[in-house]
């Protein structure tokens, strides 16, 4: 019998964490100061495992690995390409930037890591850090070096339903009260350039900044890339197509009934982000709440869907193949 793959989340504490992702999401967070939900992820800072069927126990990377037929994977030397995260930034992100794939894999082993963000609450006032105004190296550089944060930083206000396309070499961070949904390449690389000069109470030092790797993999100038959306229905289901990119695509399902799908790629990942699902694979029904996260391989080539749902989904593009 074909199925999902059902996942736990891991859960991360953060300097600048809350508590939403248990307030919100009713997930069993460790302490309230909880960061990150990584919801599906074969990296091994975060891998997540499933807990139904066949597979149980097991986690992403080892089926990437043993099973690659579940992800029509023709190289099991490479690491499961994608990631996704939910974040509860209760307080400021630092500022960073990541690197593209050739400097990640030289100076740290790793994939780049290139983002996408969709906006899933923000309170009143919200914004996020979205790239910077410097327009050539020296200026960038001289920006940093004397720490001339308000002018370099360019800040963008949000609210739930937004959504951003971050590719390596952007500076940027979340700001406080926004809750976000994060798809991304697997890879924990992160230069941090500014961090509002906070000390960590576990430390009671501030955290180390990475500035000469962050001035050498910025992009200089800063040209947002704002990909078109592209809307589409099936059933009761309005699709929403966030973007298509490089490393991976990023589509909205919101379901007001139900709706039946075909596969359009080798896998799909998905999380419900508000209401319940019924999903339906191969005759048998998964009831999924908010926040459940789960995997549709390869085997499953069609799909039903039922109920009143927000779904986050991400395929990955030609350079996850």
């Amino acid at each position: 019998m074909t199925e999902p793959l059902i996942l736990k989340p891991t859960l991360h504490e953060k300097i600048w964490g809350g508590t939403a992702l248990r307030d919100i999401y009713d997930l069993d967070i460790p302490s309230e100061t909880t960061g990150e939900a990584w919801v599906i992820s074969g990296h091994p800072n975060g891998v997540v495992s499933v807990i139904n069927g066949e597979y149980a126990g097991k986690t992403v990377a080892q089926l990437w690995h043993d099973e690659p037929q579940l992800f029509a994977n023709q190289d099991v030397e490479r690491p499961f390409p994608l990631l996704v995260k939910i974040l509860d930034a209760h307080q400021d992100l630092s500022v960073q930037v990541h690197p593209d794939d050739q400097y990640a894999r030289e100076h740290a082993g790793e994939l780049g890591k290139t983002e996408s963000w969709y906006i899933l609450a923000a309170k009143p006032g919200a914004m996020i850090y979205y790239g910077h105004t410097a327009t050539d190296k020296a200026a960038f550089d001289q920006a940093v070096d004397t720490g001339d944060w308000d002018h370099l930083l360019q800040k963008v206000p949000v609210k739930a339903g937004d959504f951003f396309y971050v590719p390596s070499g952007t500076l940027h961070a979340l700001g406080a009260g926004v809750l976000t949904l994060e798809s991304q390449q697997s890879s924990d690389v992160t230069y941090r350039v500014y961090d509002f000069d906070r000390v960590d109470a576990k430390t009671g030092q501030k955290r180390d900044l990475h500035l000469a790797d962050a001035k050498k993999v910025t992009s200089v100038p800063f040209v947002p890339e704002k990909p078109a959306q592209i809307v589409s229905h099936v059933g009761d289901l309005t699709i929403t197509n966030l973007v298509s990119a490089p490393y991976f695509n990023v589509v909205k399902w919101e379901l007001a009934g139900k709706a039946s799908l075909n596969a359009t790629a080798p896998y799909t990942l998905a999380t419900v982000v508000a209401g319940q699902v019924d999903l339906t694979v191969d005759g048998a029904t998964y009831h999924l709440n908010k926040a459940a996260s789960f995997i549709l391989p390869n085997d499953v080539q069609s799909w039903h869907l039922a109920g009143e749902a927000t779904l986050m989904t991400t395929t990955p593009g030609p350079k996850s193949l």
